[in-house]
């Protein structure tokens, strides 16, 4: 199996049993005062153990051997948009999910990376203890080190389940923040252009 499969099937995969994990989500179930030993919980520790080895498989990924052959020498100057690609991450707060969708662009400089390299991407960041604002640092960031296009766009809506299962309550609160690099950041054109499209989207799923 080749780095690259490696990676990818640490972020496809169903995750692993840690006994430590394991263990700890015992004592917890225990410390609420639920039996163990019941016939629905008493493979709860485990079935728990393996969702956080999934849900947090990005912090074994790495970085290099997930884009490894992916980039491609192309003269193409105009802007590439990859929107509404999924995300689901623990907020490193609560330990509750947050999720909802990421759409990046980019302006290539002589070369491009491979359509399924940005969503994989995403993935590798939204799969560890985060919150959205470091996560769209870091996709922006990643993708211009591996590029070095002329710039890059990334827009997170977010919904959080710490802000709609406990604390305020607020359950159709969303959300949103951006990193704008290179162009986009610079030119107001560029940037207005990412918006655009973002918004076309946006009407078109309302109708």
């Amino acid at each position: 199996m080749s780095d690259i499969e490696a990676a990818a099937d640490l972020l496809d995969g169903q995750g692993i049993v840690r006994p430590e994990v394991e263990a700890a989500v015992r004592q917890l179930i225990e410390a609420f005062g639920e039996d163990i030993a019941r016939q629905g919980i008493e493979r709860t520790p485990e079935r728990v153990a393996r969702m956080f080895d999934e849900l947090l498989a990005g912090y074994r990924v790495d970085p290099q051997a997930l884009i490894n052959d992916a980039l491609f020498d192309i003269e193409y100057d105009e802007m590439v948009i990859v929107r509404d690609i999924e995300f689901y991450s623990l907020c490193e707060h609560h330990l509750l999910p947050f999720l909802g969708s990421v759409h990046v662009a980019y302006l290539p400089r002589a070369r491009v990376i491979g359509l399924s390299k940005i969503p994989r991407i995403v993935d590798m960041f939204a799969r560890r203890l985060q919150v959205q604002e470091r996560m769209t640092n870091q996709i922006a960031d990643f993708i211009d080190t591996a590029v070095s296009p002329h710039g890059v766009a990334v827009v997170i809506e977010g919904l959080h389940l710490c802000a709609t299962m406990r604390g305020v309550k607020k359950a159709n609160a969303r959300m949103v923040t951006s990193a704008m690099k290179g162009t986009f950041r610079s030119n107001q054109v560029s940037r207005q252009e990412f918006l655009d499209h973002l918004a076309r989207r946006a009407d078109s799923a309302r109708l």
